[in-house]
């Protein structure tokens, strides 16, 4: 790749990055808001939210400690880092080496160990209450996330997720192809609190998982964290955009990378209006399920 082919990739994925991911939720919300008959929010909603909180002051409870201010910081950092991991783009992703599909779980879960952590700080019982359900819903999403990495490590013969996602060929790993996908399916909707597993629009602390843990962030900082939720979903939504579409050679490959990620968020909305979320003691066993699925991927490849 040439050093003008590589400027153009940074840029564009810069771009994504900051205008796209945002455009995410509003689709779903678009979505969700056509099949109700109502008009709805604009799709631009998200970028107008942000604009506003970081125009405003943030608010802190005087029983917080540096760990509630550092937790959106930190989750957004940390997300950030996983998508210069992920190949979102055509080509390979800005820090690609062997062994990243490792780190990019890793980078996950420190994210959520922060996120987690300042809803702690807040001494809560409803926050808490929420990280609690968080924290179990993630150890099992996680083994879904590893082993279908590790399915698709194994058929590509590589350990960087630049090089192993592109590599599934529908016409020889049908079966394990669709396995994966379906794991992943399973934890892009856990990662990012969506239905079944979480519905982003409660207002009832009793079912809140996510949300119950962001009550007490305002201002910039709940800035952050609207955004930070954004990018991952942006980012999990990419592995399966990749998995689905043959190898991007050339910078045309946005144009069909593109269309998927809003594609997928569209059905992500149409999910959420013909389902409801599953009770909370069904959850796991949901999610044991993902982590079957990404495990019988990962048998089929190595057997």
């Amino acid at each position: 790749m040439s050093l003008t082919d590589r400027l153009l990739q940074l840029t564009l994925l810069a771009l994504t990055l900051a205008f796209v991911a945002p455009l995410l939720p509003g689709v779903i919300a678009k979505v969700k808001a056509a099949i109700a008959g109502r008009r709805g929010p604009t799709l631009v909603q998200l970028h107008r939210d942000l604009a506003k909180l970081w125009k405003k002051d943030m608010v802190r409870s005087e029983t917080t400690s540096w760990v509630f201010s550092a937790g959106p910081a930190v989750t957004l950092v940390t997300t950030l880092f996983a998508a210069l991991i992920v190949p979102i783009g055509p080509g390979p992703a800005p820090l690609a080496f062997e062994g990243d599909l490792i780190l990019f779980v890793y980078l996950l879960a420190l994210g959520r160990f922060f996120t987690t952590s300042a809803a702690l700080d807040t001494g809560s019982a409803f926050e808490g209450m929420g990280a609690a359900r968080d924290l179990t819903f993630a150890a099992l999403a996680e083994v879904a996330l590893l082993f279908g990495l590790l399915a698709a490590s194994a058929h590509a013969g590589s350990r960087s997720l630049s090089t192993l996602l592109p590599t599934f060929d529908a016409a020889t790993s049908t079966a394990p192809l669709l396995l994966v996908s379906a794991a992943f399916a399973i934890v892009l909707l856990t990662e990012s609190a969506r239905v079944p597993v979480d519905d982003p629009n409660t207002h009832l602390e009793l079912t809140m998982v996510h949300e119950v843990m962001v009550l007490d962030h305002s201002g910039p900082a709940l800035g952050l964290v609207l955004y930070g939720a954004a990018l991952k979903l942006l980012v999990l939504a990419a592995l399966i955009a990749h998995l689905l579409l043959p190898p991007l050679t050339s910078q045309l490959g946005w144009l069909a990378l593109l269309p998927t990620l809003l594609g997928l968020a569209a059905l992500i909305g149409l999910l959420e209006s013909v389902t409801a979320r599953l009770r909370l003691s069904h959850v796991p066993a949901f999610l044991v399920a993902a982590a079957l699925l990404s495990g019988f991927g990962f048998l089929l490849e190595v057997t």
